[in-house]
């Protein structure tokens, strides 16, 4: 019995051994499996890791080859736009070259101050014909103060050198009344034409005023009678403008006249003349400090019967005076005058007096009253006669043209004769007590 118990524990012992070893070598293969287990897991870890790594450097390298072709795209651009900005270089550069041995007939100055639509509608006008001729009248230009809307016009235009006149000085009128404004113009005229011709060093300038529009003709007119300047010291200066040019007044697009008075609104003078006006140039009515006898020293002004400018500022520091009835009713010519082929030498001072004398000595005289009915009733020209300055005031307002006289002078005249178009092609010459003397003419 006791043997049996024996046994019985010996094969329960050899069991239990058996089940120990069997549950250690589970227990071995178990772990062995989990740790392949978690290095399989960790290296699927470690490639997706690796994969969404690879994934992130494959998209960084898709944006930069991206970026990469908008770079380059932008550089074709570039290449493309510096190619074509070199191109227009070289022309600009082969342009200047011919520029330069171009010399320039007269810079053109547009005088402006505080009207920036008038500029506007003056440099289109403009540009309408110095487009083709830039290089002979190269464009300026000049205002007088700070106006900014003024000045962002200005400089709008890339084709137009800028200058601008800045005296904020305080201004001392000589006499009661006067406006500060002709001061102000007065001192703007003066530093304007010495900056073109001493900075600058044009030898001609032609001035403007900011309420002007031109005619087709006028810079070829005024090539012309550079030339004709050039020959004849005793022309002070060249205008574009008459003031007896209204419509009813006015018939051929080539007639040119010398006169005594000053014509201003569109005029071209030369440094030598400048050279002389600059240093005595006055505070205030500039223009009319050019049209005093003391001046002129026995030299005249040309200007055209139909006029080469035309004035349409009727605001502006003159109040708008006369613009109603002289200046709206002005005739700017429209017709295409080929200057460079016309002989202009009856202009020169001796041509000329001969020329005009013989024109006035042909007209048929008209005495007493109701002269303008008699005149009209002749087919021809017409002479009248006026004793003094009342008597030319009352004869100029019965027909219409301007009565005034400055320095003892009626505008428009020559040696006292005013001449314009009545009606028809009928020339009325307005005769002072001494023209016919002067012009070496018989009384008849």
């Amino acid at each position: 019995m006791a043997r049996n118990v024996c046994d019985v524990r010996i094969l329960l012992f050899a069991a239990a051994a058996a089940f120990i070893y069997i549950q250690m070598r589970l227990f071995g293969t178990q772990s062995g499996y989990a740790d392949r287990l978690a290095a399989a897991v960790e290296s699927e870890s470690h490639c997706t890791s690796e994969m969404r790594l690879l994934i992130d450097q494959i998209s960084t390298q898709q944006e930069r080859i991206v970026s990469l072709e908008e770079k380059k795209n932008s550089q074709d651009q570039e290449c493309e736009q510096l190619r074509a900005l070199v191109h227009d270089l070289e022309r600009k550069g082969a342009q200047n070259a011919v520029d330069k041995l171009q010399v320039p007939v007269a810079a053109v100055v547009v005088m402006a101050c505080n009207r920036p639509d008038y500029l506007e509608r003056t440099i289109e006008s403009i540009l309408k014909y110095q487009r083709s001729v830039a290089s002979k009248f190269p464009l300026f230009i000049s205002q007088d103060g700070p106006n900014e809307n003024v000045k962002h016009k200005a400089l709008s235009y890339n084709q137009i050198t800028y200058m601008q006149h800045l005296d904020f000085g305080t201004v001392q009128t000589e006499r009661p009344g006067e406006l500060i404004a002709y001061y102000k113009i007065a001192s703007h005229y003066k530093w304007a034409l010495d900056g073109l011709f001493y900075k600058h060093n044009f030898t001609r300038v032609i001035i403007l005023e900011d309420d002007m529009e031109i005619s087709p003709d006028f810079f070829d007119y005024f090539e012309a009678a550079a030339t004709l300047m050039d020959k004849d010291r005793t022309i002070m200066a060249v205008s574009s403008w008459n003031d007896n040019g209204q419509k009813q007044f006015v018939h051929d697009p080539k007639g040119l006249f010398r006169s005594d008075f000053f014509p201003g609104l569109g005029w071209m003078l030369t440094k030598v003349t400048w050279d002389e006006l600059s240093p005595k140039w006055p505070k205030a009515y500039p223009l009319g400090h050019t049209m005093l006898k003391e001046n002129h020293k026995d030299r005249q002004f040309i200007r055209p019967e139909v006029c080469r400018t035309y004035n349409f500022g009727e605001h502006g520091s003159s109040m708008g005076q006369f613009f109603k009835q002289y200046l709206e009713p002005i005739k700017l010519n429209d017709v295409h005058v080929d200057w460079k082929s016309m002989d202009l030498s009856y202009l020169m001072e001796g041509n000329y007096l001969r020329h005009f004398a013989n024109i006035v000595s042909n007209a048929k005289p008209v005495y007493g009253t109701d002269v303008v009915l008699k005149a009209y009733n002749i087919d021809g020209d017409v002479r009248i006669l006026y004793r003094d300055q009342e008597d030319f005031e009352r004869i100029a307002r019965q027909f219409g043209i301007f009565d005034e006289l400055k320095d003892g002078i009626p505008r428009t005249a020559y040696k006292g004769v005013v001449v314009f178009r009545h009606q028809t092609a009928r020339r009325i010459f307005l005769v002072g007590p001494e023209s016919l003397s002067q012009l070496g003419i018989q009384h008849a």
